[in-house]
Parts: C-alpha cells; sequence; structure tokens
C-alpha cells in the first residue's frame, strides 16, 4: 500500500508534470472506483490542475478553483503517468485495471489503476477534502508534530504501538510497511503497550518516525512514479524480508501473519531475542 512518502513523491511529479495543464477529458472506467456524484465527472473537462497535494496517505489533485480530485490508492492502487496515450478513444467500462483516465491538454496524463479482485481503491470529486470522509478523521501528519504532541498522540490510545502507529486518526500517514521499519530502528517491539512505554522510549520512537519517514520521502521524491514501488522496497530493512538477515545484527528477520496482512521484525534488535508467536496459534510474547 502506498504511504506517505509513496504518496508524496505522486505529488511532487504531478507538481512538476501535470500542474497548469488543461485537463481534457476525465473518463470512468470503474463506476465503483468513484464514490462521488457532485461535481459529475464531466464538470472536470476544461479545469486547469492548479495542486498536487496530500492528505497522510491520500492524493489531492486540485482542479481549477474550487474541485478536488481526491484518492485513496488502497492495497493494490497505483498512478502510472503517461505522456501519450496510445489510442483516443474513450475508455470502455470495466478496462482491466484502470479506473480511472485524466486527459491533459498537451496529450500526456494519469491513469489510477487497481491490480487483482479486491477493489479497494476510491476516488472522491469534492469541492472541499474534508468532504470525503477518511480526509475527515485524519489525524495530524507523522511529519508535522514535535516530540511531545507525538507522545500525546500515542498515549491518547491503550494498546500495541503497531496498531496504534497506524491508527490513521491518531497519526496520518504511517501504514503497515514503514511501521515495522520505525519499530526496527526504535528496537521496539511491535506488540509493546502505549500505556507502559517510558518518556524515554516516545522520544526514541518520535525520533525513529521522524528518521525514517523523512529518509524514505528524500529518496522517494524525484522519482517516476513507476520507479516508486522498487524504491521502497529497496529501502526496507525487516519489512516484506523475512528470512533474511537483519542489516543491522544478521539475525534473521521473523514474521507475525494476521488474516489480511504480516509483520516483520528482528528478535535481536527488537524483542531481546525471543521469537514472537504467530497469534493464530498461541498467546504473544511481549
Amino acid at each position: 500500500m502506498p504511504e506517505l512518502p509513496e504518496v508524496e513523491a505522486l505529488a511532487a511529479y504531478l507538481r512538476e508534470r501535470a500542474v497548469g495543464h488543461t485537463v481534457e477529458r476525465f473518463e470512468v472506467s470503474s463506476f465503483s472506483a468513484l464514490k462521488t456524484y457532485d461535481p459529475a465527472p464531466s464538470a472536470v473537462a476544461g479545469l486547469t490542475v492548479a495542486s498536487a497535494g496530500r492528505h497522510g496517505k491520500f492524493l489531492d489533485v486540485g482542479l481549477g478553483a474550487d474541485v478536488h480530485l481526491v484518492v485513496h490508492l488502497a492495497r493494490a492502487g497505483w498512478l502510472h503517468y503517461r505522456d501519450s496515450f496510445k489510442s483516443p478513444a474513450p475508455l470502455k467500462p470495466g478496462s482491466g485495471p484502470i479506473a480511472i483516465r485524466v486527459r491533459l491538454d498537451d496529450g500526456s496524463g494519469f491513469d489510477l489503476t487497481e491490480a487483482g479482485t479486491q477493489k479497494s481503491l476510491a476516488a472522491y470529486l469534492v469541492r472541499d477534502p474534508a468532504e470525503v470522509p477518511g480526509v475527515a478523521r485524519l489525524g495530524p501528519d507523522a511529519l508535522a508534530v514535535d516530540r511531545d504532541e507525538f507522545a500525546e498522540r500515542i498515549r491518547s490510545r491503550n494498546g500495541q504501538v503497531k496498531g496504534v502507529l497506524t491508527d490513521q486518526e491518531v497519526l496520518a500517514g504511517i501504514g503497515n510497511a514503514y511501521s515495522d521499519e520505525i519499530l526496527h530502528v526504535a528496537r521496539m517491539s511491535p506488540f509493546a503497550l502505549t500505556g507502559k512505554l517510558t518518556d524515554e522510549q516516545l522520544t526514541t520512537l518520535y525520533e525513529a518516525t521522524r528518521q525514517v519517514e523523512t529518509d524514505a520521502v528524500t529518496r522517494s521524491v524525484g522519482q517516476k512514479a513507476a520507479e516508486l514501488k522498487g524504491e521502497k522496497r529497496a529501502g526496507m530493512r525487516v519489512h516484506a524480508r523475512t528470512g533474511l538477515p537483519c542489516p543491522v545484527c544478521g539475525d534473521t528477520v521473523r514474521e507475525v501473519s494476521f488474516a489480511d496482512k504480516s509483520l516483520q521484525y528482528c528478535p535481536t534488535c527488537q524483542t531481546g531475542g525471543k521469537p514472537l508467536a504467530d497469534r493464530r496459534l498461541s498467546k504473544l510474547i511481549r
């Protein structure tokens, strides 16, 4: 799933490439992906791409003076920028993985696509991004808080630190992948309880969050959209590296699986050498 660094990089790429151009056509192939009906897609034609930014993991493309295309790419969604399109013909409903196509006046544009059968990509045409339910519920951006606000937000939820870090109402932008990386840098178990974290541990967690997210943004911004997924994978220490050696200590990276996702960690760096048990089989080791 694209997280804060990748969405920031996509926004930066659109600012460089698309801002200032006029929308020639806004085409919808997957009607389930567009969650709004007013403004209508036809109303977007003729509007200028005025801005590109983000709210947490939501991409926000400003169109004209008062329309926003807000997109949550979900687990399998992506933005593909095209210097030109092979055919001028409008998209047909159900055109493979393409959900929405935005054609610009210079012949370029971008597709919003989604792989797989579980369709979760969500796009909204709104006059105010706060009209999008997910945006309205967001906590402060993970890179916009200072140490004290970070600690206050983390302590506002009682639970395992991995889950609290990825709660978008607590801090916006951190997902499954970068939370694994943050906890590895902080040398903290993903199942440490937020209510038991000391001030020193919270400071360490804050600094790790800043380091991991800032480094990832630096690596990502400037990359072409097509290269971002590879850049993300290449920068990971433990996430999606089950069975490989930890780059810090050499121990084997382990995994805990859940129904719809998994987490990765290093026992030596994070849990005192003790492997965490799979939640489906036994109690967790803290």
